[in-house]
């Protein structure tokens, strides 16, 4: 059977879905691969590395399988093979459209951001992988736009005090922001909303902030606040943001809009020339004030919307994206051959509908059609 991989067409995106390296172990393993001429060209994979690996060139690819970064336009979707699998950063509840008609071709439909979060699903997690490099490029911003040293300074000019830095939101992304920043030697703290947090923001270097406030759930998650428990949240937080030379926000939520950390009164409890690094920009930003992809001033406050971060690492992003890629084509075939297995629940998790029926319960509401749950029965059946 044949993987075909394209070149993404969302502006500025350098990633791509597969390298040479990851192509060469799927032909390995008895799959065609078809790449689309120029797919990989921005993140520095030329066609004639994939070519040595074993793939075909192609204008205008199309596979039993078919792989992408970002969602596909509709005009892409379709040149699609009626009843094909289809993956990629979907986020079906933020592109029903695209949903639709993908359905309506009676395509496989896989979303990484739908991976199920258990250990055995970590080497297909891309959300994690893409997340570790928004961390860091979210902390390296931060040091590019403060017209100020990140580390302690002895000089014969006079000593330069540290930067303060605080992070909100110790998840992957967090953590490898508080790392990059105590590496470039800022003074970090850290805030999340779950207790488990403390122990993880301090192994990374940042001192934890606590807050009498928690909202911890079931598996170390933590549960949306409240209105009234965000209210109190903004309410404490508020020192700790004023005391910060930069503050770096990594709260997204897959799929849905981003929590909003920051207002617009606590950036102007800010000092002059201090940052926000919004690293949820492009899901509506943790900050009232931020417009993804663009800096903007509030009395002397810049916020920086990072739009699409990993892109800033087409390279490094493309080949931990493209692992993640190959860990989870392996639960849905082997030896060039489609033979999910439908009882595995990673395989269920990831899978929004098939067959031109809808799989994921939140997206059949959004879509307002029969909600039809993948079981075991259905697997016998087939």
């Amino acid at each position: 059977m044949k993987i075909a991989l394209y070149k993404e067409s969302r502006a500025g995106e350098t990633r791509v879905a597969l390298t040479p390296d990851a192509v060469k172990t799927l032909v390995g393993d008895g799959w065609q691969v078809v790449v689309q001429r120029g797919a990989g060209v921005l993140a520095h994979f030329p066609d004639a590395a994939y070519k040595a690996a074993g793939a075909s060139i192609s204008p205008a690819p199309t596979g039993d399988v078919n792989l992408r970064v970002n969602p596909p336009t509709l005009a892409e979707v379709k040149r699609l093979p009626v009843g094909s699998l289809h993956l990629s950063f979907l986020s079906p509840l933020l592109a029903p459209t695209i949903v639709r008609a993908l359905n309506a071709r009676k395509i496989t439909i896989l979303s990484f951001d739908l991976l199920p979060r258990i250990s055995r699903a970590q080497y297909m997690d891309a959300l994690s992988s893409q997340a570790t490099v928004s961390g860091y490029r979210a902390a390296l911003a931060g040091a590019e736009y403060f017209d100020r040293f990140f580390p302690l300074l002895t000089t014969a000019a006079g000593t330069i005090r540290p930067a303060k830095v605080l992070v909100m939101g110790v998840g992957v992304a967090g953590l490898q922001a508080i790392a990059t920043a105590k590496r470039l030697g800022a003074k970090v703290r850290a805030y999340d909303v779950r207790t488990a947090a403390k122990e993880e923001a301090e192994s990374a270097g940042a001192t934890f902030v606590k807050l009498d406030l928690s909202a911890d759930a079931a598996g170390g998650y933590a549960r949306e606040l409240t209105a009234a428990e965000r209210k109190e949240q903004q309410k404490a937080l508020l020192n700790e943001v004023a005391n910060s030379d930069i503050v770096i926000t990594t709260a997204a939520v897959p799929g849905r809009k981003a929590p909003i950390l920051l207002t617009k009164s606590m950036v102007e409890a800010m000092g002059e020339g201090s940052l926000v690094i919004d690293m949820a920009a492009d899901g509506g930003g943790n900050c009232e004030l931020t417009k993804a992809g663009a800096v903007i001033d509030h009395k002397g406050v810049r916020i920086v919307g990072l739009s699409n971060p990993p892109a800033q690492m087409g390279a490094h992003a493309s080949f931990m994206y493209a692992n993640n890629v190959v860990k989870l084509l392996a639960l849905f075939g082997a030896k060039g051959q489609l033979n999910p297995d439908w009882s595995d629940e990673v395989v269920v998790g990831v899978t929004v509908a098939r067959g031109g029926k809808v799989n994921h319960e939140p997206t059949a509401q959004a879509l307002k059609v029969a909600y039809v749950p993948i079981t075991s029965e259905v697997k016998e059946n087939a």
